[in-house]
């Protein structure tokens, strides 16, 4: 496990981001004097980042993971695709995974540390350098681990409340031709006790994946809810964790797509990289 995750190290630690909480519908940061409030960091020549996305299930760690991935050109691995690849392996493994996430509970520290061990071991003999890990680490223990063998430059811990993200879930669809996923869900929570309602629209298929599409075995409301529930006691810690040492970054999702990736890039300092990137496109 050390050795596979070692080659985290030959990353530097880019960025220096003190805790920070940001509200993406009011605009405005909350936090102590950090290095992140501080001048925008030129990526384009600082690309290897080490970052860590959390969140609920279905908050979409994977769809802003995937994004700031391509735009910073470091891979996006993703634990909940790890364990997916592994289901769909024959072996031993795959029915053990099986009954585990059928039951909406959560995979071992073991099992996804190996599953992490070699997907790190893949991308060293590519080349690969930095990250941007979405699913882990989900433990205290998990945390510890990555602490070991590796420096994180920054946590972002993206939320929505509970009911969006029940209804996400619920709606989530994949392709079972082309592999790509869906969201049939149409959002739109009406605002109460001072804070603004969220609006999303679904992400509907094409015409030729419409009748293709699967559900998948875990996205039920029962297991949504056990999800959840077993996530918010879990995550507590490891915000805490993250908070002490002020890598802690907390994003409140103001609606879809359209409304949040510019306001993460706010955030994050990235707006004028994007800029300058689709410029030289």
């Amino acid at each position: 496990m050390a050795r596979a995750l070692r080659v985290a190290r030959s990353s530097s630690s880019l960025f220096s981001f003190g805790s920070r909480s940001y509200s993406a519908e009011a605009s405005h940061v909350s936090s102590s004097p950090s290095p992140f409030l501080g001048a925008r960091r030129d990526v384009t020549k600082e690309r290897n980042v080490q970052w860590v996305f959390l969140g609920c299930p279905g908050v979409g760690k994977g769809t802003y993971a995937s994004r700031l991935s391509s735009l910073l050109g470091v891979p996006h691995i993703a634990t909940g695709d790890l364990v997916r690849d592994a289901l769909a392996s024959s072996g031993p493994l795959s029915q053990q995974l099986s009954e585990i996430v059928n039951q909406g509970k959560l995979v071992s520290d073991e099992i996804i540390v190996n599953l992490l061990s070699k997907r790190l071991e893949a991308g060293e003999a590519k080349g690969e350098s930095g990250f941007i890990l979405d699913g882990f680490p989900r433990t205290m223990r998990q945390a510890e681990i990555l602490g070991d063998v590796t420096d994180i430059d920054l946590v972002v811990n993206l939320k929505l409340p509970e009911e969006v993200l029940v209804d996400k879930c619920l709606g989530r669809r994949t392709c079972n031709q082309c592999g790509k996923g869906f969201n049939i869900a149409h959002i739109n929570l009406k605002g109460k006790n001072g804070k603004p309602g969220i609006s999303m629209d679904p992400l509907l298929p094409p015409p030729q994946c419409m009748s293709k599409l699967i559900t998948r075995a875990d996205d039920t409301e029962e297991v949504v809810k056990a999800r959840l529930r077993i996530y918010n006691e879990t995550s507590q810690p490891l915000e805490e964790y993250y908070r002490s040492k002020g890598k802690l970054m907390e994003f409140d999702l103001p609606g879809g797509i359209p409304e949040s990736w510019p306001r993460l890039l706010e955030a994050l300092r990235l707006d004028d990289y994007e800029e300058k990137q689709s410029a030289a496109a």
